[in-house]
């Protein structure tokens, strides 16, 4: 009877990420290696299974039928790997150590950056990463140990806490607030809103809809540089409170009329906690969540009807997300793949 290859947890992450990656290169980076080690530990993979994994063409790898049957058991692989791992972390008995928080880039800014000194006096053994970004890690994969939100996640072994209802107005600083007096129009004000690639939140969709193109005078997707010009007094943004305060903007005054026409502001957002349930109860993350809950409250954000810890929404029952809902794509079918690797750098 033949022998059957043995195969390990570090074949699994080298089969897995070529075909994430589709190039050494690629691979080899989600390895921590160069590309030539990245080849040779292929080349050792497709020696012990006896058989030819991926196809080496200029543009990259394309993976053969054996690959794509071995993806799924490779990605198990992946689960257990993570499962085993967080249920070690969460022997800890103290908070200490590192902990790491991905948040979109004007919470982390405006919202948690400040805060930290308050939670370091409380913590001293904590350390963070933060990772500002509109992109959503996947902390099933551990790309991140909490994570706020703009949406509340849709599938993951997860727990969510809603922090609160985000309400906006309108914005500028105190010298150009000044200069507009009463508000009557939103075509008499300067405006600076977001880039193409964030024209999906509710702030771009407000000015889009409602504001005179040629009075747009700054698009960007920046957070510091949006209101950084606000706060020279460029024009106005919509935001909200704790992001104008933390920048010195002070409210437009509106006039009855304007008012009247304006779509509410109010609720036109959300601020979700979420955590890998597997990870909630250990002592840095269980710190660090009970932390960012006390600070929302502090500054006086509404709570709406949250509260309570939640498990992710059913996918069934979910709304659309504001943005993408996860770092890396999702693992494309076979026949996709096979065509979209030879166009891969």
């Amino acid at each position: 009877m033949q022998n059957r290859p043995r195969l390990h947890w570090d074949d699994a992450r080298v089969l897995l990420a070529l075909l994430q990656a589709g190039t050494l290169s690629g691979a080899g980076a989600r390895l921590g290696v160069n590309a030539s080690t990245a080849s040779r530990r292929l080349d050792a993979l497709e020696a012990a299974l006896g058989a030819r994994l991926f196809d080496r063409t200029p543009d990259g790898v394309l993976p053969t039928s054996l690959a794509e049957e071995l993806a799924p058991h490779a990605e198990a692989m992946e689960r257990a790997a993570a499962g085993l791992a967080l249920a070690a972390q969460g022997r800890e008995a103290l908070p200490e150590g590192e902990v790491r928080l991905t948040a979109p880039p004007g919470v982390a800014e405006y919202l948690v950056a400040p805060a930290l000194p308050r939670l370091l006096a409380r913590h001293p053994r904590l350390r963070l990463t933060i990772d500002a970004t509109v992109a959503y890690a996947d902390l099933t994969r551990r790309e991140a140990d909490l994570a706020l939100r703009a949406a509340r996640p849709s599938t993951g072994d997860l727990v969510t806490r809603r922090l609160g209802v985000v309400d906006g107005w309108l914005y500028g600083s105190p010298a150009y607030v000044r200069k507009l007096g009463k508000l009557r129009r939103l075509g008499d004000a300067r405006w600076i809103t977001w880039g193409d690639d964030l024209a999906h939140i509710a702030p771009a969709r407000f000015v889009s809809a409602l504001v005179p193109p040629e009075q747009v005078v700054l698009r960007t997707s920046h957070m510091g540089t949006l209101m950084g010009a606000a706060a020279a007094g460029l024009g106005l943004v919509l935001v909200d409170r704790t992001m104008a305060d933390a920048c010195g903007l002070v409210p437009v005054e509106a006039a009855p009329e304007l008012r009247r026409t304006l779509p509410s502001l109010r609720g036109g957002g959300e601020l979700w906690l979420v955590a890998h349930r597997a990870l909630r109860e250990v002592p840095r993350i269980a710190a660090v969540w009970e932390f960012l809950v006390e600070e929302v409250r502090r500054l006086g954000i509404r709570a709406g009807d949250g509260g309570a810890d939640q498990a992710a929404l059913p996918p069934t029952t979910a709304g659309p997300s504001p943005g993408p809902t996860a770092r890396t794509a999702p693992r494309t079918a076979p026949a996709a793949r096979r065509r979209g690797a030879a166009g891969r750098a």
